[in-house]
């Protein structure tokens, strides 16, 4: 790594790429689900016993098998923003570590999916999967926020109120992607026509999500609109108005889908939709920190043609 050097902003576009690939393949797994391509390989590491890739006159066998590869995709945009946070000037500890902790998530996800097919698709592991993935998202984004910036927060933007609203706001957006992957799991879509579901009522189930929604909509709304009172930057109103919009999309998708008898497509559209409100969510907390700005890179060293061989100009008051 003392050969490979990564300016600051170079080394923001590794994390902006990674964060990019772990939202796709939430998005990709989704539509192995959605598709009922869930068991298409029915074995893991291997797509069958002693099969290692997918027969390609099968449909669900290719969905599946290209999901897996996918996987390697995004286990090197891991790989690369670990290895960059390395070769960064100047080098900090605490990318290297939010770096480590992708890594470390992504295998986590990998061994898990093994075990979900070998379980042939239980609820509670598919249900493991999506969480898996959602702090994986979360460790991205601080990745992102944090390269792009010169360091440790050196305060907060607004009142220590808001402040605590914008925790609570990450909070009930947990709670959100907890009810709502259980609301998945109770109802049609189970990724294979055999896999198991939750045993609860679904009508029970979607308004449970549905009031953890709506609760986070409430309290989106009053942290903006305290926000706006306490003088908060421009950047967090944005990022607040930008949160409450994506909940309003989203709850319409939802009950769009529950009223049409939850088609394929508007569920794919929500599960997207789920990952740019888990994103705008985090956005709103990580925009009340006052961050120094990205440090420069450092000066190049000089070379002869900089030195000269001759006398050095000696610069006359006044002139740039």
């Amino acid at each position: 790594m003392d050969r490979l050097r990564l300016t600051p902003r170079a080394y923001r576009t590794i994390t902006v790429l990674a964060l990019i690939a772990l939202a796709t393949i939430v998005v990709t797994g989704a539509a192995v689900r959605l598709t009922g391509s869930g068991l298409g390989c029915s074995d893991w590491p291997t797509c069958e016993d002693g099969q290692l890739f997918a027969e390609l006159d099968s449909p669900h066998a290719m969905a599946e098998f290209t999901n897996r590869l996918f996987t390697g995709v995004v286990s090197v945009a891991v790989i690369l923003a670990v290895l960059g946070s390395l070769a960064r000037v100047p080098r900090r500890r605490d990318l290297t570590w939010l770096s480590v902790g992708l890594v470390a998530g992504v295998i986590a996800q990998i061994v898990w999916g093994g075990v979900t097919v070998w379980s042939e698709l239980a609820p509670q592991m598919v249900m493991g999967h999506y969480l898996i993935s959602s702090a994986l998202l979360a460790d991205a984004l601080v990745l992102v926020v944090r390269a792009g910036s010169g360091g440790r927060p050196a305060g907060w933007t607004v009142p220590p109120p808001v402040v605590a609203m914008g925790r609570a706001l990450v909070a009930v957006g947990a709670a959100v992607l907890v009810t709502g992957t259980i609301a998945t799991n109770t109802g049609p879509h189970a990724g294979d026509e055999d896999a198991r579901r939750f045993g609860f009522e679904i009508v029970d189930v979607v308004r449970l999500h549905s009031a953890t929604v709506w609760l986070l909509l409430v309290l989106a709304v009053a942290t903006l609109w305290r926000a706006y009172r306490a003088g908060a930057p421009d950047l967090l109103r944005r990022r607040g108005g930008l949160l409450v919009a994506a909940i309003v999309v989203q709850g319409a998708i939802g009950y769009a889908q529950y009223a049409t008898g939850v088609p394929a497509g508007l569920v794919g559209l929500h599960v997207l939709g789920s990952v740019l409100v888990w994103l705008a969510t985090l956005g709103v907390l990580l925009g009340m920190a006052d961050r120094p700005p990205l440090e420069a890179p450092p000066p190049a060293p000089p070379t002869d043609a900089d030195e000269g061989t001759g006398p050095r100009a000696v610069p006359v008051a006044g002139t740039p």
